[in-house]
């Protein structure tokens, strides 16, 4: 263990990714009413920064974010269950900077979550297992446990239902976030009136996966709520994708990120530069291999 890890801490800095769904489908109802879905889901290298000080007290701060803090706030949530859990009688002051799109279907509300859990058990040094964080995360949020995990997987269920997958085909994602995001439950909500023309082969994109084959990959993608998002940029980020060399492109989670995936950087670059001419937010990402990771540990006494 390193001198810090030994040491108690003062602060810890966490990295936590967003996801994109390379599929996903909706395969039936639950007894309990919520989806039963399949998918494959992929963290990728955009990161909320989130940095978290000992404290007495629980604090919550989003520099230059419009998302509201109360206790409906995913970071709040986890740090409140990580307290309840272990029965520590401490506090942390919260700093999160948002990099992800709020209302894209990119889980970053979840990466809060995850990296607050995962920077707590460090900031503490809890010790808890990747099992009790993701049985913490699974209170919080549905894809809180994939978050905590990370990399390749197949997800099912309400996202309760996990298989790490081998590292995604060497690719590169551009991901661009329309003008107006998607409410989740409103999109589930249009799709049990509307359902959907599009059903992914799930089963098919994991054994590309195994395979390492990018163009399989690609050819089982999809995503059964695009249709029903209400997302009406969708169409044409994914034709301008296309026509800049995407082998395919399709909309992320619920909405309303949209992404193309790429076999050529310079083609990924291109249609980057082609799609800040109309949004904002667009991004070039590569997959990454896991959840969120501490990045910085200052213990007392450190030099700041």
């Amino acid at each position: 263990m390193g001198e810090v890890s030994a040491m108690l801490k003062r602060s810890v800095t966490v990295l936590a990714p967003a996801k994109l769904n390379l599929s996903l489908d909706v395969v039936g109802t639950l007894p309990n009413g919520y989806h039963d879905l399949d998918m494959v889901m992929q963290t990728i290298d955009l990161y909320e920064k989130i940095t978290l000080r000992r404290s007495n007290t629980l604090s919550l701060t989003l520099p230059g974010s419009f998302v509201p803090v109360n206790d409906k706030n995913t970071a709040i949530k986890a740090a409140v269950a990580f307290f309840r859990y272990t029965g520590l009688l401490a506090g942390v002051d919260m700093t999160i900077y948002k990099r992800v799109p709020v209302r894209a279907g990119m889980a970053g509300g979840s990466a809060d979550a995850a990296g607050v859990l995962v920077g707590l058990n460090e900031l503490y040094n809890a010790r808890l297992s990747m099992s009790e964080l993701c049985a913490i995360g699974a209170g919080i949020g549905a894809d809180v446990p994939f978050a905590l995990l990370g990399g390749t997987c197949r997800v099912r269920g309400v996202g309760d239902l996990m298989k790490a997958l081998p590292p995604c085909p060497d690719c590169w994602f551009v991901v661009a976030m329309p003008s107006v995001g998607v409410s989740t439950p409103e999109a589930f909500a249009r799709y049990d009136t509307m359902g959907s023309p599009v059903h992914p082969d799930c089963e098919a994109q994991e054994q590309a996966i195994r395979a390492n084959d990018l163009r399989g990959v690609c050819a089982a993608a999809g995503n059964a709520l695009e249709h029903c998002s209400g997302a009406v940029e969708t169409p044409a980020i994914c034709k301008t994708l296309r026509a800049h060399g995407a082998v395919t492109a399709q909309m992320t989670g619920s909405g309303a990120a949209v992404f193309g995936i790429f076999d050529d950087e310079n083609a990924a670059r291109n249609a980057a530069v082609e799609l800040k001419k109309s949004y904002k937010q667009v991004y070039v990402c590569k997959p990454t291999h896991g959840g969120p990771r501490v990045t910085v540990r200052r213990a007392f006494g450190a030099k700041k």
